[in-house]
């Protein structure tokens, strides 16, 4: 029964890992060739969703080399609120390395290693005032905390939302989020995340901070 229920579990993930491959696919034939802020070009399509149970298994793929390890330490920082990489490279995490050099930060009269108000930020302390020097008071939303609450005193709220995109702050950051919102909805004692995603680099960063992260966020 144990190998049983191993095959069924394994030919769902394998259906997951082929919506994946689909997507991709989707893209490169029918996709739009659009210029972009780098100058490399992209092809792009508008309006995909992909769908994974986590009843199934984890949604980790596996046609592409993914590390886990960096997956969960950028997470746990997002979650902590921060928004200097000290914590993700003393966890050898360089996923961030590019945007937070002095050249980077400097174009927003930050230090080095301060990436600003990005998704740690928004997540815990949106909307919070800001210093003279830069730094911000904690005095914003916590959203994390919010949502933790509702979902156990209002699962039938359909206002089960944490939002990464300010507009007011979009421009203070190297990188605007990506991963803009997220919302839970709860039915039958069981949870589901559903990511909303202004952009998405579907080889590269898809399967890393976007697939297998929320999931994390779905089973935590």
């Amino acid at each position: 029964m144990t190998m049983s229920n191993s095959i069924i579990s394994n030919n769902k993930q394998r259906k997951n890992e082929q919506a994946y491959l689909d997507l991709l696919r989707l893209v490169l034939t029918e996709g739009t060739e659009k210029g972009d802020r780098t100058g490399t070009g992209t092809l792009s399509h508008f309006g995909a969703q992909l769908r994974f149970n986590l009843a199934d298994g984890f949604p980790l793929l596996t046609t592409k080399k993914v590390h886990f390890k960096s997956i969960v330490y950028e997470l746990f920082w997002f979650l902590s609120g921060s928004t200097h990489v000290d914590y993700l490279q003393a966890n050898g995490v360089r996923i961030w390395n590019e945007w937070s050099t002095a050249e980077q930060t400097a174009r927003f009269n930050r230090p080095a290693g301060d990436l600003g108000p990005v998704y740690g930020h928004q997540w815990r302390n949106y909307g919070a005032s800001q210093r003279e020097d830069g730094s911000y008071n904690n005095d914003g939303v916590d959203q994390i905390t919010q949502v933790i609450e509702q979902i156990r005193t209002n699962p039938n709220s359909r206002r089960l939302i944490v939002s990464g995109w300010n507009p007011g702050e979009a421009d203070q950051v190297a990188l605007p989020p990506c991963h803009t919102l997220f919302q839970f909805f709860v039915a039958d004692n069981k949870l589901s995340c559903q990511l909303y995603q202004r952009s998405a680099d579907l080889f590269l960063l898809y399967p890393h901070n976007n697939n297998a992260q929320y999931g994390v966020i779905d089973r935590i």
